[in-house]
């Protein structure tokens, strides 16, 4: 299976962006559907954002809709979260996943359950 290495994290002010990378080593990762976690002290991990295999296909949590867009480069084994007008409730460690579910068409998000393969996580933090 592919092993995961995110960067990209770090302190900026509120309205700022950033852009997260994972870095996938291994298996082929067009194999993959991946997603963007997020988790906060105390609180539960949840799905940020998720791309199927071709990248035609994404899903975005209500709560980063028309903020934050994931994509993906096969060719490089990359995706990325870009993040713009970051606010401090998405203050967080931020973790990249995988799920095996090529050949599908549409994006299927699920639960963190169903994500088999994680990254170690990157820490954002956004200051008012």
């Amino acid at each position: 299976q592919v092993q995961l290495v995110e960067s990209g994290g770090g302190l900026v002010q509120a309205g700022d962006s950033l852009r997260l990378s994972c870095v996938a080593s291994g298996r082929t990762f067009s194999d993959y559907q991946m997603g963007w976690f997020r988790q906060a002290p105390g609180k539960e991990r949840e799905l940020v954002a998720a791309i199927n295999w071709t990248g035609h296909s994404t899903y975005d949590a209500d709560s980063v809709k028309g903020r934050f867009t994931i994509s993906r480069d096969n060719a490089k084994k990359t995706a990325y979260l870009q993040m713009n007008n970051l606010k401090p409730e998405d203050t967080a460690v931020y973790y990249c996943a995988a799920r095996r579910l090529a050949l599908l068409r549409t994006v299927i998000p699920g639960t963190a359950n169903e994500y088999t393969v994680w990254g170690q996580g990157t820490q954002v933090t956004v200051s008012s």
